[in-house]
């Protein structure tokens, strides 16, 4: 059976020479918060008043027993066991260790794994939402173990336990430099009647990702028209195709058709994301066309701004990736 840990207490004022086995904390409100000693820190006889400043009239000394490890230790090594690539780790504060982005790119967290990580007794990891637009020092996640010290063979544990899941359980995806084809449909703009809007607004979010939008074509709203262009970009080798525009369920708007009528297989049309439940996704082999409706030319986040950013990181989109944005998709009705 493995001994449980015992702690000491000790008046401040007898501790002179002792170390301290956590870090201290001083709070000021309104003024600060922060580390008055760290873990590990001799005390000296000038140490006494702060201590005494911040209600520390005594302290536990740790007589660590055989088959623990200290809070730091715990941290460190959970940080390194769920971190994958694109992360760097902080030093351990109080127990806690960060992890922030070392680069720009998309968060990845496996959900599944976060859960089965904080089963586990004596364990706190909490992480970002996953899917997110990440740049340096953006922290993804933090982890800590909630006693001061832990059975090392829990840590084991956790660590076997992280290496059954596919991949890492938190990293930072790079995006891929994707050359990006633009088709805007509307015979009102094909015809010069009123001014395109969708242009620009495209190009900022596609090159805000590393990518290029290499052309901005027209068609009018024809289903023969647009498949020509569509095709037209396919046939140049792009790596994504974006048709703006005749998304709705007007007759007049032959979009989704027409991407359907190129030969591409359609994941889904619609999803339950408001604004931005007109998407269409489909591919054409590896090329992924998506058909955008009306909210991404005026609305700041839509479900293109979902996804557009897992595709230029490689990912392929599936139709329960769409269904699954009704829970959290209500953003503007």
């Amino acid at each position: 059976m493995v001994e449980k840990p015992k702690m000491r207490e000790v008046p401040v004022r007898e501790a002179i020479g002792m170390m301290l086995p956590h870090d201290m904390t001083q709070i000021l409100p309104g003024e600060f918060k922060g580390r008055l000693f760290k873990k590990g820190h001799v005390i000296t006889e000038a140490d006494i008043e702060p201590l005494l400043s911040i209600g520390k009239e005594h302290i536990y000394v740790l007589e660590m027993p055989e088959g623990f490890i200290h809070e730091e230790e715990a941290g460190i090594r959970i940080a390194k066991a769920v971190s994958g690539q694109g992360l760097t780790l902080t030093p351990p504060y109080e127990g806690k260790v960060s992890m922030k982005a070392s680069r720009t790119g998309l968060a990845k967290v496996n959900e599944e794994a976060v859960h089965a990580i904080n089963a586990l007794e004596g364990i706190a990891f909490s992480t970002m939402y996953g899917d997110q637009i990440v740049h340096p020092g953006h922290t993804l996640a933090a982890t800590r173990i909630i006693p001061l010290i832990i059975e090392e063979e829990r840590i084991v544990e956790l660590e076997k336990l992280a290496k059954q899941f596919d991949g890492p359980i938190i990293e930072v995806k790079l995006f891929q430099e994707k050359q990006v084809g633009l088709v805007t449909t509307g015979s009102e703009v094909f015809s010069g009647r009123i001014e395109d809007k969708f242009g620009a607004v495209i190009r900022n979010k596609v090159e805000a990702l590393g990518s290029t939008v290499v052309d901005q074509r027209f068609a009018p709203d024809d289903k023969e028209a647009i498949e020509k262009q569509i095709l037209s970009f396919l046939d140049e080798g792009v790596d994504l195709v974006l048709v703006t525009g005749g998304m709705s369920v007007d007759p007049d708007d032959r979009t989704p058709g027409a991407i359907a009528g190129v030969g591409a297989e359609v994941v889904r049309y619609g999803t339950p994301m408001l604004p931005g439940s007109m998407l269409m996704v489909a591919y054409k082999g590896d090329v992924p066309i998506l058909g955008l409706p009306g909210a991404v030319m005026h609305e700041p986040f839509t479900s293109f701004d979902v996804f557009l950013p897992r595709i230029l990181a490689g990912e392929r989109i599936v139709a329960s990736d769409m269904t699954r944005l009704g829970y959290g998709g209500l953003r503007k009705c």
